[in-house]
């Protein structure tokens, strides 16, 4: 892909949010795969034909966006209704996200991935990895903080997804996020000055 991309990913509760934020500010063209599911999967979305022709009328809502509750029963407890869901959804996030990366204009841009190790989906797109990288007991009472969950269900979340110490062995870049929103964003706008220089001049 010749457009230069920063995949940008971390765990539960990393900070990621934040950071994709600071880049927006900064004029970066973000897109965030997350938000890409939540409209393919909202009222009228893109995805809801398919999903109801998979799963029965069950999984949509009266407003016809995804019943996301009944959907989550079933993926969690069966590894075929995810795979399923995920043979919808995923190859639609990825395509609208390849649109909206090529319609975005900039040096860079930076496209918000979850899962980026865990799936290695979005990799081959990419210039350059950031990590948003912090404790993990700082990353659980986040978390605990946030979404109100015990410590035993942000575990659960955290063990569905890379380690740490995987995410960094991977990552090309970090940004430590165990302090202040102010020393995240510090973080950012150095990233930035780097990415702006080191990506320039890249065929």
């Amino acid at each position: 892909m010749a457009i230069k991309v920063v995949g940008l990913t971390g765990g539960i509760g990393s900070g990621k949010s934040a950071a994709a934020d600071r880049f927006a500010e900064l004029g970066v063209p973000v897109i965030d795969t997350d938000r890409i599911a939540h409209e393919l999967t909202g009222p009228q979305g893109a995805a809801m034909p398919a999903l109801v022709a998979e799963f029965g009328a069950g999984a949509m809502r009266a407003d016809g966006a995804l019943d996301r509750a009944w959907m989550r029963e079933r993926v969690f407890a069966d590894a075929d209704s995810r795979q399923r869901l995920e043979g919808v959804l995923h190859p639609m996030i990825r395509q609208e996200s390849i649109a909206r990366l090529a319609a975005a204009h900039g040096a860079y841009r930076v496209l918000v991935v979850p899962l980026l190790f865990e799936s290695g989906h979005y990799l081959p797109l990419l210039a350059r990895t950031l990590l948003v990288d912090c404790d993990e007991a700082i990353q659980i009472e986040r978390v605990m903080q946030r979404n109100g969950l015990d410590e035993a269900a942000v575990r659960a979340i955290m063990a569905a997804q890379c380690s740490r110490a995987q995410r960094r062995a991977q990552a090309d870049d970090i940004i430590c996020n165990n302090d202040s929103l102010a020393a995240l964003r510090l973080q950012v706008d150095a990233k930035h000055d780097y990415y702006l220089a080191s990506l320039a001049d890249r065929p």
